[in-house]
């Protein structure tokens, strides 16, 4: 057994390790997410100079909530854009742990995390805080700008090439449009008769004033992970 002066060594330079490696993968991320909303600034005003002369409320919004959080107005949905400010640890039935990369060094496990929630705009324009939102894209970021993204029809990368492509512009492009275009065609769906046919009179009070019932684009079916894909462009 390791004596109190080794102990404490042995505490020391894991500390500082793991608190160089994990402040390396924060300022990447970080750095990522900043890319992330140039892209949409970008996007938008690119997108909405083509749309010409149209119903200006189907126009793009892009907005900067804060250093972690940012929100792009498409149409009728709102997508939120959020970087975590804490450091991850793949788990290990993760396929990721299956890969040569991280197998090699286990440092390679931990990422930043940046995720992508599609809402309802009109949860946002009525405060509806009940409403419901869905996580359709999460994008990971390590130490070594290598990546992953878990996401709906998103074209990612196959686990197996995990640590040989480091992440660029134009892929977070192209995740952010991907991640857009699968909002636009999520359609919100009636919820069946039983779930709403009972309301209490706050209820029916605050939807009176405010169309505040629960609401979400699947709101009452299975939501299936079905869609959900880690693939490449030759596989989609």
């Amino acid at each position: 057994m390791p004596e109190p002066e080794e102990k404490k060594t042995l505490i020391i330079n894991t500390l500082k390790e793991k608190s160089l490696l994990k402040q390396k993968v924060f300022d990447n991320t970080l750095e990522w997410f900043s890319v992330v909303k140039d892209i949409l600034k970008e996007l938008s005003k690119d997108v909405n100079s083509n749309l010409g002369n149209v119903d200006p409320r189907i126009k793009m919004e892009y907005t900067d909530r804060s250093n972690f959080d940012a929100q792009l107005k498409v149409a009728g949905d709102m997508l939120l854009f959020s970087m975590h400010s804490n450091i991850f640890q793949f788990d290990r039935e993760h396929p990721a742990w299956k890969t040569p990369y991280i197998q090699k060094n286990k440092n390679n496990s931990y990422s930043g995390m940046i995720n992508i929630y599609n809402f309802l705009y009109d949860s946002f324009k009525y405060s509806r805080l009940d409403d419901l939102g869905y996580l359709i894209a999460r994008i990971f970021i390590n130490h070594e700008n290598q990546y992953l993204v878990e996401g709906k029809r998103q074209m990612g990368m196959l686990f197996s090439n995990y640590g040989n492509e480091a992440i660029t512009r134009s892929s977070l492009r192209n995740i952010i449009s991907t991640a857009i275009q699968y909002s636009l065609e999520f359609d919100l769906l009636i919820p069946p008769y039983d779930t709403v046919k009972i309301a209490t009179v706050g209820q029916a009070e605050a939807k009176i004033q405010h169309s505040r019932v629960i609401t979400g684009k699947r709101l009452g079916f299975q939501f299936n992970s079905d869609d959900v894909l880690l693939k490449n462009q030759n596989e989609s």
